[in-house]
């Protein structure tokens, strides 16, 4: 979703067949970037996708469509960090301006974002934490670490213990991330 964006507003401006869409893309990271992701979530499970039996995939298109308009802006300004010899290079070597953005830019690009797309997937897996305010049960994919300090605080008469449980297994994940992304950094191409 993030890349199709970013691409399609770049070049809205350069194309008049992508005004439209240009706008419609504009008007979708708005809206996703401007308001809370919970309220996201109760549209999408509650009255937009409120289908028996969809909430799982309700959750996951909610989660992909608030991610995808941050990760969109990420790449666009990653896009347009490249320094336009870059393309003008491309251009003059007899390159299309299709293989120019794919073989010279993007690759650019992509390193320029990693730090920030890593960014995004952290916060990401954090905000699944509210998937339990849409109301999830045990042994169904939206049944998220925050209903099951809950479901285990009910066992044990404790909410404390299961609460700092889940907050370290958020730890270990987000931290797991870290790790990976400069791995990432340092072996895309140039």
């Amino acid at each position: 979703i993030g890349i199709i964006i970013a691409i399609i507003k770049i070049f809205a401006s350069e194309n008049k067949y992508l005004k439209i869409p240009g706008i419609i893309c504009d008007f979708y990271t708005t809206i996703m970037r401007g308001t809370p992701v919970a309220l996201q979530l109760f549209a999408m499970v509650f009255a937009i996708l409120a289908f028996p039996g969809f909430k799982a995939a309700a959750i996951i298109i909610t989660f992909g469509l608030n991610s995808g308009a941050y990760v969109s802006e990420n790449i666009r300004a990653g896009i347009l960090s490249v320094d336009k010899g870059q393309t003008e290079a491309g251009r003059a070597m007899g390159l299309t301006q299709y293989k120019t953005m794919i073989k010279i830019v993007m690759p650019q690009a992509i390193k320029n974002v990693i730090p920030a797309i890593g960014n995004e997937l952290i916060a990401l897996v954090k905000e699944t934490a509210i998937i339990a305010t849409v109301g999830s049960t045990i042994g169904t994919l939206t049944f998220d670490l925050n209903q099951a300090t809950s479901t285990i605080s009910f066992a044990i008469s404790s909410y404390l213990a299961p609460a700092i449980l889940a907050g370290g297994l958020y730890l270990v994940i987000v931290y797991s991330i870290t790790l990976i992304f400069p791995f990432c950094l340092h072996n895309t191409p140039t």
